[in-house]
């Protein structure tokens, strides 16, 4: 209770300095909080919030759930063995500096105007710095622990499984923390150019429509709560008793 009462001041303090700066200010297009609050509340009535919403979502979650699936075994991969990250190694080092919005013309030019172009963008921002991650990941397990699953007879699938998964587990989570948040920042820019609906969407619509900065502001502050609940979702994984272990979860890879 300490902790959220903590948090909510800061957020207090946030809203109150905001509403000072505007009403001190002669002549502001910004809109102050309360006027940001009906804003919300206008979308909500009129459906749009929903709408928006569901298709940032939606493609937040194709996108990168596909990195995910494809990111943690090519990372393991990568990880294990010395040939392929030799291979493809210095490619991933390549691509991984380019920002994930110089993709977009070329998921247009793919994919078309829509969905698609959006969840593609989304897979590329996610799957690179996470396949780096976790490859990381791997090959800082200590080759004691690995050579002890050895003397216990594992190999394949049940060193993956007893040793190599409990070991890399904690920097794993911080890697989702950090793409699904990278995820959330480039479907906001993808669907102002890309697509016509979701929050991105939302703010340079209401740009566009004139003398509605409310709305603008509004779709910030919504894209603001929908990433601190999806962080917050994540965050929670850190707290399963089978991922607080870490490392002394393959000290036990024999039994």
């Amino acid at each position: 209770m300490r902790k959220l009462c903590l948090s909510l001041s800061g957020v207090a303090v946030l809203v109150g300095a905001w509403e000072i700066g505007v009403r001190l200010a002669a002549h502001s297009l910004l809109p102050g909080p309360w006027a940001v609050a009906r804003a919300i509340f206008e979308l909500a009535a009129t459906g749009l919030l929903f709408k928006h919403l569901v298709a940032s979502l939606f493609r937040v979650t194709w996108g990168y759930l596909l990195a995910v699936l494809l990111a943690v075994p090519a990372g393991i991969v990568l990880g294990s063995t010395r040939r392929p990250e030799q291979a493809v190694g210095p490619l991933l080092e390549l691509l991984r500096p380019i920002s994930p919005l110089a993709w977009i013309p070329i998921a247009i030019l793919w994919f078309g105007v829509g969905d698609q172009a959006a969840v593609a963008i989304i897979f590329v921002a996610a799957f690179l710095p996470l396949t780096l991650s976790v490859s990381n990941a791997v090959r800082r397990i200590p080759q004691v622990h690995l050579q002890a699953a050895g003397n216990f007879g594992l190999a394949g699938a049940a060193t993956l499984r007893k040793v190599t998964l409990p070991a890399i587990a904690p920097q794993l989570i911080v890697g989702l923390r950090l793409t699904l948040g990278i995820a959330w920042l480039v479907v906001v820019a993808a669907e102002m150019i890309a697509v016509d609906s979701g929050l991105g969407f939302l703010i340079i619509d209401a740009r566009n429509a004139g003398n509605r900065y409310d709305l603008v502001v509004a779709g910030m502050v919504l894209i603001g709560a929908v990433g601190l609940g999806l962080d917050t979702v994540v965050r929670r994984l850190e707290r399963l008793p089978s991922l607080r272990w870490g490392y002394t979860s393959a000290k036990g890879a024999g039994s």
